[in-house]
């Protein structure tokens, strides 16, 4: 495997954490974002001359802009680049606030846009490079609870499937990371919680609330080895444009796919009433 140059976003702990020592691990140079500058020291000294931190806020496009600039200028040409910096937000859809909705998509959404746009013109110059963002099972799935995540993760990978068929043609693969449940702080202290203030739902939330919060620390799902999963698709000619892990991860979203399946075959009758007689084929 050549030796190549990482930008991971999001580096002081959990999954960018562990994408990033994978990477240094197997050789890899790599530029990782963080939010302080304590956090920024603890990440260089996983690499020496390796790897190199740099504090940002991944919701100032300007500063997205920059250090991406940054280090195509002084750590080499890009290879990777994986957009992971993000939050999980609980909480039923009518009990959450606008405002933190909003905020949900800034970090999650409009945070990884920025990365990957900012990476992606020297990358078709180049003709090769490897984009990547984490969305999560709940891309591709949804729970009560987590309406406004799910929503931020759906986003995302509609705007991954459509980037990865537009750039295909300059050597350049796109791949959603959809990890399940894995042993980070995700679930506990990394999480936002909305405010219980409607006594409806107690019943349905509470016991899911309260699960989730027990299970902290004691998820299924290895860190380190969804890190050497990552890297190991980086090196691969045709890697995938979806990477879902953790068995969790696959058996929730097959279900949630057979799911939308039966419903698209029973209603299939009705789907197709609505038609012109003629009309042009897309």
């Amino acid at each position: 495997m050549r030796q190549q140059n990482w930008l991971v976003t999001g580096v002081s702990s959990g999954l960018g954490r562990a994408f990033a020592q994978a990477a240094l691990a197997a050789g890899h140079t790599v530029v990782g974002t963080v939010r302080s500058e304590e956090d920024l020291r603890v990440f260089e000294a996983l690499g020496p001359g390796h790897a190199h931190g740099r504090v940002l806020d991944v919701t100032d496009d300007d500063a997205v802009s920059e250090v991406v600039a940054e280090a195509e200028r002084n750590t080499g040409p890009l290879d990777v680049v994986v957009a992971n910096a993000g939050y999980g937000l609980e909480g039923t859809f009518e009990e959450t606030p606008l405002a933190e909705v909003r905020r949900q998509f800034e970090v999650n959404v409009f945070g990884a846009v920025a990365t990957l746009k900012a990476a992606l013109p020297p990358m078709r110059r180049r003709r090769r490079g490897h984009l990547m963002a984490v969305t999560s099972m709940g891309g591709l799935m949804a729970v009560p609870g987590m309406s406004a995540y799910c929503g931020s993760k759906f986003a995302l990978e509609g705007i991954l499937e459509a980037l990865g068929k537009e750039v295909a043609q300059f050597g350049i693969h796109v791949t959603a990371i959809e990890p399940g449940s894995f042993r980070t702080a995700w679930a506990g202290r990394s999480m936002t919680r909305a405010e219980r203030t409607v006594d409806d739902y107690d019943d349905l939330f509470a016991p899911i609330r309260e699960a989730r919060q027990k299970a902290s620390g004691n998820q299924l799902g290895d860190p380190a080895k969804a890190g050497e999963a990552v890297v190991h698709i980086a090196s691969v000619a045709q890697p995938p444009a979806h990477l879902v892990l953790g068995s969790d991860a696959l058996r929730l979203v097959t279900a949630a796919r057979t799911a939308v399946d039966e419903d698209i075959r029973a209603w299939e009758g009705l789907s197709r009433t609505t038609d012109f007689p003629e009309g042009a084929q897309l």
